[in-house]
């Protein structure tokens, strides 16, 4: 297992939040959700955890960092360099806000319903206009589950596959795959007991349908 599946797992084993976590761990939620997502958003490779930083996650477990170290696999990247160039990143975090839900006709930064926040990094937050929405329901299961956050970078389209927030009929807001086809777009649950939704370019047109951003990010809550 890779540092983040452990420390994914020991959050979902002892109903951890990643708020609590790090707290207990003096990391950044930013820097634990790219722990476990395994991906170094400078680089887009996997992750190399320094060994100050594994040290903060054994504390966080209440466990020694030897036991930690074993647990992970031998093919886990780790920077041994213990410089300052190679630390981790220390850029301030960007807090965004959680919405509780998405209506049509409000314009998201005066939606009020704002429920918790989250931290983005610099680098993520340059890259365009933010917001982080509560998923209700169990439509997204078994990988996004109700109570879950998601982080949504603002975009009106999408790319075939992409996981998007669009609004259909002026209702609040559903997370969905986006499927593009010639004639229209399918909404796809991961639930498989539910149905696709699917839309001709009319009726994107007509009902609205529209994309008001694509997924970039899951903040599990447990």
């Amino acid at each position: 297992m890779t540092l983040g599946d452990i420390l994914r797992q020991y959050r979902e084993d002892n109903n951890i939040s990643m708020d609590e976590f790090s707290k207990r761990s003096s990391l950044s939620k930013g820097y634990i959700s790219m722990l476990e997502n395994n991906i170094n958003p400078r680089n887009n490779k996997p992750i190399a955890p320094t060994l100050p930083t594994i040290q903060k996650i054994a504390n966080g477990m209440n466990i020694d960092v030897d036991t930690l170290l074993k647990s992970i696999d031998s093919n886990q990247p780790i920077c041994l360099d213990i410089s300052p160039s190679a630390a981790e990143p220390t850029t301030k975090a960007v807090r965004i806000n959680v919405l509780g839900r998405v209506a049509a006709g409000i314009p998201l930064n005066a939606i009020e319903e704002i429920i918790d926040t989250e931290e983005i990094s610099e680098k993520m937050a340059s890259e365009g206009e933010y917001f982080a929405l509560k998923i209700t329901g169990d439509s997204m299961e078994p990988k996004i589950s109700n109570g879950d956050v998601v982080i949504v970078r603002k975009q009106s389209d999408a790319d075939d596959g992409d996981l998007v927030i669009a609004m259909v009929n002026g209702y609040d807001a559903v997370c969905k795959r986006l499927k593009k086809y010639a004639e229209g777009i399918a909404l796809i649950s991961n639930n498989p007991l539910y149905e696709p939704m699917y839309f001709s370019n009319k009726e994107i047109e007509e009902k609205p349908v529209t994309i008001l951003g694509k997924v970039r990010e899951l903040r599990a809550k447990f």
